[in-house]
């Protein structure tokens, strides 16, 4: 019998009825429609609750679009927020659940990394995980059938993340997605200085000048950065906000980035 991780955060983060869910969806990625650009490889997007940061996300996510049938895999990395743990979580279910439907593990994606030493199946770090999570509606819009290689990651080294990215890496089949929002709780003119700060850092893929402060998903940011400087990627800033230009006081914010990397 297939086993199947359920949703943690519907009607909290983003909408529980699917009829809902997808007009949000719409919405959001209608803003961007006419938007032309190449697919990228990877990409960097928030995971807050929609109404704070979807527009930010719907911006980076409308790239992937033009490539909904030829993307057939995404792996899908997010910190942990529940749960602390060493090296990066895999899960061992078959499924992973949205209100959209279910979407498929890549098994063989997925035993291929088991045998790192710092990596492990650890289910209970994506239960209640929704910097994953909130991901997975607009993958199913964007993008047409696809598997996944969901990864929370926890007390790792960039090359480390950067080891996982590797194996996993693939060609035009493969997009790579990782999940973080930027500074925390800070007022919004030193949070939009912050924030500004990091994502020169990102564009100019230097991962070592990222710390927790300034990206909660640090991580894996850096894991990513670490990894498409050594291919030699270039990295677009495509939006960055906060809390305080989306749905909430301008006293204590949460910043929020997507950046397209090629």
């Amino acid at each position: 019998m297939s086993s199947v991780r359920q949703p943690a955060v519907a009607g909290s983060f983003y909408p529980a009825n699917p009829k809902d869910l997808r007009e949000a969806l719409t919405e959001l990625l209608a803003a961007h429609q006419e938007d032309r650009h190449s697919v990228p490889k990877a990409i960097i997007a928030p995971h807050a609750g929609y109404i704070y940061s979807g527009s930010i996300a719907a911006a980076v996510y409308a790239r992937i679009a033009p490539a909904r049938k030829s993307i057939t895999r995404v792996v899908l990395l997010g910190p942990a927020h529940r749960v602390g743990f060493p090296g990066l979580a895999i899960s061992s279910d078959d499924y992973f659940s949205s209100p959209l439907g279910n979407i498929p593990l890549d098994q063989q994606a997925v035993e291929s990394i088991t045998p790192l030493p710092f990596v492990s199946i650890f289910n209970k770090a994506h239960e209640q995980e929704h910097s994953l999570e909130v991901h997975l509606p607009f993958l199913q819009t964007v993008l047409d059938d696809f598997s996944l290689v969901p990864i929370v990651v926890g007390d790792a080294t960039a090359e480390q993340v950067g080891k996982v990215l590797d194996s996993l890496w693939g060609g035009p089949e493969t997009l790579i997605v990782v999940s973080s929002d930027l500074s925390h709780y800070h007022d919004y003119d030193t949070a939009r200085r912050m924030d500004r700060q990091t994502s020169r850092a990102i564009e100019s893929l230097q991962w070592e000048q990222i710390d927790f402060g300034n990206a909660c998903g640090r991580i894996p940011v850096n894991g990513l950065l670490f990894t498409a400087n050594k291919r030699h990627m270039s990295a677009t800033i495509v939006d960055v906000r906060n809390s305080g230009d989306t749905a909430g006081s301008k006293d204590q914010v949460v910043g929020y980035g997507a950046y397209a990397f090629n």
